[in-house]
């Protein structure tokens, strides 16, 4: 599991290194070219249920740390696709699967939300 850090505050959230790796390519290419957009998926049980969402903006610090040493290969089509949902008025949301390959996206995919600032 992958860690994804948001804001000066450091709030961590876990994601499956695949889908991490692709976040961060979508997030890369978008925040260069200074667009901002919500990503957003399902919280677990063990959180509450419910929905997350971060708005990604070039002025917010984010960082990403991956479990694995090596990179994981990306797929282009999924790419595209997170690419143009990014795009859209609800942003990038991970939890659509009707929308998003599943060739990149494990179904199994659990993300987990720590509530405190991450300390570093």
């Amino acid at each position: 599991m992958g860690l994804l850090a948001y804001s000066a505050e450091r709030m961590s959230f876990y994601f499956d290194d695949v889908v991490l790796a692709h976040v961060q390519a979508v997030a890369t290419a978008k925040l260069r070219r200074h667009e901002p957009f919500f990503l957003s998926w399902r919280d677990p049980q063990v959180v509450g249920g419910g929905r997350s969402a971060i708005w990604l903006h070039p002025s917010i610090p984010l960082s990403f740390h991956f479990d694995a040493c090596e990179r994981p290969p990306l797929d282009r089509q999924l790419l595209e696709e997170m690419a143009i949902a990014a795009s859209g008025a609800g942003g990038l949301d991970l939890s659509d699967e009707g929308h998003l390959s599943r060739t990149a996206m494990p179904s199994h995919n659990a993300m987990k939300r720590h509530d405190l600032p991450m300390t570093v």
